[in-house]
């Protein structure tokens, strides 16, 4: 894969620069793929039902509102994403078992973690756009991730 900052420099204004400041938490800090969403607050039902479906290559982007009060992807959640697919998992909020995540082949990038866990109503929304730090990821749109950060196909 090319590095964000090459492609950025090829692309420019097709592509969109992601600011938020997200700590890389999974095995891999490289990756991309197709862009798939959950709109969730300190509820990760849905996370785990759409991680446990077949990925393709697929980054599943979690709106959180930024919250860490409660972690939206634990270390089963992440190995089933392995298990199923999955490129990586952006999160805007929390995670928990960053020790057993950061062992596994998959890309997570997130806001922090936090050991409590979140509800399991399945309050919350799937594959609508998102905005996250005035950047917007819409399903179907191609993700680009490194360690200078996340490119989004515009």
């Amino acid at each position: 894969m090319i590095s964000t900052a090459d492609l950025f420099d090829e692309r420019g204004d097709e592509v969109a620069s992601l600011a938020l400041q997200l700590h890389d938490l999974g095995g891999r800090v490289i990756f991309d793929g197709p862009i798939r969403t959950v709109r969730c607050h300190r509820d990760n039902a849905l996370v785990k039902q759409i991680l446990a479906t077949p990925g393709e290559g697929a980054v599943l982007v979690v709106d959180g509102g930024g919250s860490l009060e409660s972690a939206l992807v634990g270390d089963l959640i992440a190995a089933s994403a392995v298990a199923h697919g999955w490129a990586g998992i952006v999160v805007h909020g929390a995670i928990r078992d960053r020790a057993v995540i950061a062992t596994l082949p998959l890309g997570v990038k997130a806001l922090g973690s936090n050991p409590r866990r979140s509800a399991k109503s399945g309050v919350g929304e799937v594959d609508v756009p998102v905005v996250i730090a005035g950047v917007r990821f819409t399903p179907g749109h191609h993700l680009w991730a490194d360690a200078d950060g996340i490119l989004i196909e515009q």
